[in-house]
């Protein structure tokens, strides 16, 4: 935050990773270099804090949580994860000042470090880079070598990390100082509202510039002292009253074409229309050219003598077992129902289809589509237009008798026709 590119106050949050085995390779060389591969690495996370020296120098201090089997050099022991923890203090020296966006750095400190209940100190050394966003948060990529004091304790390691450190200063900002000349006396206003005395219709009322001094209680921009209604805003067309709502509906009478009758905003302030004069307003009646009650959406009533003889002919309607393929039994019934539609073009049919509860769920599903469609088909053959029938399955989920007798399965094992006008 500093003007000077000077870094810090910072505090940080970095995820380290440990390789152990590299070190073997580097210090032995005939062994040949085998670096850890990344999931074969100890990981941990690292707690820092930063500040600027120098606009090149810094220096941090970094607490080191490392998840790593310690105890296996120890003790003998294996597969069992410890936690080792270590403080080190380093400086970064870097080529560029702070204030780059990016920063190559190279560190160097001593650290020490408590591990598996062991005390091991180390040298830290290495290099990094650092991404400053906005003098305000940084990114730091660090890889370090840190040679070991105790071989037993802490062994030579290769030590990555990469995290993010956030300013937590403040910097100070000098306020300029603003001198305000002496203003003259300002020519009278006797009611202090702005507007000068020789321009002002109301001088001893405040009110506003617009009105040239004069008040608007309501704030529809029009004077009180011209407005029929001081205290409910309105337009000027009406005298400064709102525009007025003869039959209370919401809507007022410039937009209501049924300005005295109470409607609805998607008829223009009309009440929603009853083609039929049944009752039932258009938006609900499913048949708004025939008069019928609400209970059957508006449309008419039909006869129950037609509906029973629909229902008798669903009952006698039969199919090859375990088979959505009708038996010829079925015919005359079916050609009833083919009759009742042709003598009434507008009556519909919905083709229900169930089955009790023998054998798999899925199968009696896929059963009762069938038949239900099979009804369908055979109605469709018979010159019945497909758009006034629907069929749907609806397996063994809605039985109608006790399933764990004969009887019961049997009645349960139909197909139900419901006959509509809408």
């Amino acid at each position: 935050m500093s003007g000077e590119g000077i870094k810090g106050p910072l505090f940080g949050v970095h995820f380290n990773l440990t390789d152990f085995q590299a070190p073997l390779g580097i210090k032995d060389p005939i062994t040949g270099k085998v670096y850890s591969k990344l999931k074969d690495m100890s990981k941990g996370l690292s707690l820092s804090y930063w500040h600027g020296i120098t606009t090149k120098l810094d220096f941090s201090l970094k607490l080191n949580g490392i998840f790593h089997d310690y105890a296996a050099k120890y003790y003998g022991e294996t597969n069992k994860t410890g936690i080792g923890f270590s403080f080190e203090p380093k400086l970064h020296l870097r080529p560029f000042s702070d204030a780059a966006l990016f920063a190559p750095f190279l560190s160097a400190g001593v650290g020490v470090g408590l591990y598996d209940g062991r005390f091991a100190g180390y040298l830290p050394a290495g290099v990094g880079i650092q991404a400053n966003l906005n003098n305000t948060t940084y990114l730091f990529l660090e890889a370090q070598y840190n040679f070991g004091w105790k071989d037993q304790t802490n062994p030579d390691n290769l030590f990555y990390s990469f995290g993010i450190a956030q300013n937590i200063g403040r910097e100070k900002v000098q306020e300029p100082v603003v001198v305000t000349p002496p203003l003259p006396e300002p020519p009278k206003d006797r009611d202090g509202d702005g507007v000068l005395d020789v321009d002002d219709k109301c001088p001893d009322t405040p009110g506003l510039a617009a009105l040239q001094g004069c008040p608007d209680r309501d704030g529809d921009g029009i004077a009180d002292g011209d407005d029929k209604c001081p205290d409910v805003a309105g337009v000027a067309r009406y005298q400064g009253c709102p525009i007025p709502d003869t039959d209370g509906d919401g809507i007022n009478d410039e937009q209501d074409k049924c300005p005295t009758v109470p409607g609805v905003a998607r008829y223009q302030g009309c009440p929603i229309p009853d083609t039929d004069g049944d009752g039932v307003n258009d938006e609900e009646d499913k048949c708004i050219n025939e008069k019928g009650p609400a209970s059957n959406f508006g449309c008419p009533v039909i006869n129950e003598e037609i509906i029973k003889k629909v229902n008798r002919a669903a009952q006698n309607v039969f199919f090859a077992t375990g088979s959505a393929k009708l038996l010829a039994k079925s015919n005359a019934s079916l050609n009833s129902v083919v009759a009742v539609l042709n003598e009434n073009p507008t009556y519909k049919v919905n083709i229900d289809g169930h089955t009790d509860n023998t054998g798999k769920p899925d199968k009696n599903q896929t059963l009762s589509d069938d038949r239900a469609a099979s009804v369908k088909a055979y109605l469709v053959s018979k010159g019945i237009s497909e758009d006034r029938l629907t069929s749907t399955g609806y397996g063994q989920d809605k039985p109608v008798a006790d399933n764990k007798t004969a009887a019961g399965r049997a009645k349960n094992r139909r197909v139900e026709m419901t006959l509509r006008n809408y």
